[in-house]
């Protein structure tokens, strides 16, 4: 099975995660720092059109090297929609023995905190690592940041949630059986409190 390392810095962010995957055996929460993590494949909080020079992507860059981002801009300048949706990765070789992948999931179209905390992004960005790592055979050990906690100041125990619920459905295979409308509106109220489901 997948072995998945959370890594935060924040008390807060990993209290978080104890809490949301104490059932999860798989799961291994992490203080620290992620790029001296040992794994697989570590996960870039991306932008969608590949921008490596900020955040936690900074640090990325300066490790393995700036190449990783032309790289990247180059399969994206290959997609039909010329940027990475959000709820879809990249995999990229990182020429680095310790860290093989870079998986690159991108929690909001551009850097900007505006309207990230109250979106369902750490879900759908949680949802493509994960499927990420299930169709690469070599990656046995994942490497993930809080999504959608820096510049997107989602708050630390929604952000959990909504990447436990993930996990819960790419890993457990618990995937939601909408009967109705309103059964798509709860969900979407559970994955972000903060979110509204009318805006008028």
């Amino acid at each position: 099975m997948l072995q998945i390392k959370l890594v935060y810095l924040e008390e807060e962010l990993g209290n978080a995660w104890i809490n949301d995957f104490a059932d999860c055996p798989n799961v291994t929460i992490l203080n620290g720092n992620i790029l001296e993590t040992e794994c697989d494949a570590i996960v870039s909080p991306a932008n969608s059109f590949g921008f490596m020079d900020g955040g936690l992507d900074l640090h990325i860059s300066e490790k393995f090297g700036w190449h990783l981002q032309d790289e990247l801009q180059a399969k994206i300048a290959n997609l039909d929609e010329k940027e990475l949706l959000i709820g879809k990765s990249i995999t990229l070789a990182t020429g680095n023995e310790k860290i093989p992948y870079l998986i690159s999931a991108p929690t909001m179209r551009v850097p900007m905190s505006f309207n990230i905390a109250t979106s369902v992004n750490a879900y759908l960005a949680m949802k493509a690592i994960l499927i990420a790592c299930k169709n690469n055979e070599t990656i046995k050990t994942v490497a993930i940041p809080g999504l959608a906690t820096g510049c997107g100041r989602m708050p630390f125990h929604i952000a959990s949630n909504q990447m436990f619920l993930a996990y819960d459905e790419i890993i457990n295979g618990n995937y939601k059986d909408y009967k109705t409308f309103g059964d798509t509106q709860k969900f979407q109220y559970r994955l972000n409190e903060k979110g509204l489901i009318w805006d008028y």
